[in-house]
């Protein structure tokens, strides 16, 4: 076996957090709803070009008191001065990190199920 890639990441939750999640990833991050096949749970599928990245189920099974470990997930993307601009506009708040060593700045910030965000920026200069 050879892993090649993150396929995709799953958020589970009650449906008025999975709305507030889905709401997040397309207003914040400009991710759409795409087609998503019809399982037994309802939810969506985020996409970010042709590839649905964040899948997001509904489940009244409360895992809220349980620790997962999950510190954060990644993107790289671009556009790192419009995507401050964008978040301070939006109120999210987010921190910065530099990455020398590897041309890459970084921003985490969280969205509204408590999952850490961070989103890398490669070759782009502190704006």
């Amino acid at each position: 076996m050879k892993v090649e890639s993150i396929d995709h990441l799953n958020i589970s939750g009650p449906e008025n957090l999975i709305e507030e999640v889905r709401e997040f990833y397309e207003k914040i991050l400009g991710l759409k709803v795409g087609n998503r096949p019809n399982f037994r749970r309802a939810g969506y599928w985020l996409y970010a070009s042709e590839k649905a990245i964040i899948h997001l189920t509904v489940s009244e099974d409360n895992r809220s008191g349980s620790h997962t470990y999950l510190d954060h997930f990644a993107f790289r993307v671009t556009g790192l001065s419009s995507a401050k601009k964008w978040l301070d506009s939006q109120g999210v708040e987010y921190k910065q990190s530099i990455v020398s060593e590897m041309n890459q700045v970084q921003l985490f910030l969280s969205d509204p199920a408590g999952n850490g965000v961070e989103l890398n920026f490669v070759g782009e200069s502190v704006a």
